[in-house]
């Protein structure tokens, strides 16, 4: 399974593009929520997801890692495929998709061409649960610096603190806005644990 490709972009529409790495084209088929994020650019890092059938071996491409995650999702869904998901995700975007799933809204996922009432609603009883966790981890690090997260996280955890007790209270300073530098968020963690 290839996690993502760096390389320059050859082509695009606003279904695929050509990226080229280390002298091969690759064919990626992409939303137009990430054509929008990479139009104009010369080279780009995307995301991928492997969809390997008996007739073709098939790349679908994301800007970002929750665009992929929300794809991902879909795809779990039965009669969701991944061109399905994919049209989903160029109609709506991917903040559309997550509130019209976890408000239970029918009418937008209906909407999107090629969803039905009977596969709207199949998308939101599978998906409301899962999603409701993956928009509040996003609430809570929405305005933070993820980066900042994760170095804060890796070097508690090297300290000898239990992973669990550390997310937990990164998490909670986090929540409150307490962000800074990573030095900052460590110190101020170090008091809590």
């Amino acid at each position: 399974m290839y996690e993502f490709i760096t390389g320059n972009i050859k082509e695009m529409t606003p279904a695929s593009l050509i990226i080229e790495n280390a002298g091969v084209g690759y064919f990626v088929s992409i939303s137009l929520n990430t054509y929008s994020l990479l139009n104009g650019k010369t080279s780009a890092i995307l995301y991928l997801h492997q969809v390997v059938r008996e007739d073709a071996h098939l790349l679908f491409g994301f800007a970002d890692k929750t665009e992929r995650e929300l794809f991902r999702q879909l795809i779990t869904v039965s009669g969701i495929g991944a061109n399905t998901a994919r049209v989903m995700l160029s109609s709506l975007s991917p903040d559309e998709i997550r509130n019209a799933i976890a408000t239970g809204n029918v009418g937008v996922l209906k909407g999107v061409k090629g969803i039905g009432l009977k596969s709207a609603q199949r998308i939101i009883v599978d998906l409301k649960d899962k999603l409701g966790k993956i928009t509040q981890h996003e609430d809570i690090f929405a305005a933070s610096d993820n980066t900042i997260r994760e170095e804060a996280l890796s070097a508690l955890i090297m300290l000898g603190f239990p992973k669990n007790a550390v997310e937990k209270v990164i998490n909670q300073l986090l929540a409150v806005g307490e962000t800074g530098s990573v030095e900052d968020l460590i110190k101020r963690a170090l008091k809590k644990l």
